[in-house]
């Protein structure tokens, strides 16, 4: 901060870096041992709010993830072309398409289920920090979403 209590423009200063920087460095983590189950990062979180939350809608994913349908139609396009997800128009909805696993898709949660604890122990934080992190950002994004 300068003497008048203001933030420079200096880029190590800005909040936008230090988050930008931060989860790209998160995301090239999760590349290499997402690129072995042919996933991408994003197609990666689409899974994990199935697993948490099955049968969905895209918009609940969408809302979710914080992704619009024009952003979410593709990726979950592509799952369906993996065999991990089967879409269809809801019966009692025509206009809402639901979104539910397949067995494939159900059996791809054991095998990546060890992942998020590698790229944990890759950030050289301690769990009780990591576990402040995660509700910092939580509590940031909450905040910034309703301002």
């Amino acid at each position: 901060m300068s003497e008048t209590g203001q933030t420079g423009l200096g880029l190590d200063e800005q909040l936008c870096f230090a988050l930008y920087a931060a989860s790209r460095a998160v995301t090239a983590e999760y590349r290499p041992l997402l690129a072995e189950v042919d996933l991408t990062f994003p197609q990666y979180l689409v899974m994990l709010t199935l697993w948490e939350d099955e049968p969905a809608s895209v918009g609940d994913i969408g809302e979710r993830l914080h992704l619009d349908s024009g952003t979410l139609s593709p990726l979950l396009k592509r799952l369906e072309a993996l065999g991990l997800v089967e879409r269809r128009r809801r019966s009692d909805d025509e206009r809402s398409v639901g979104i539910t696993l397949t067995p494939r898709g159900r059996e791809l949660r054991s095998v990546v289920a060890c992942m998020p604890g590698k790229v944990a122990g890759a950030t050289g934080l301690d769990p009780a920090a990591l576990a402040d992190l995660r509700h910092r950002l939580h509590a940031l994004t909450e905040h910034m979403r309703r301002s």
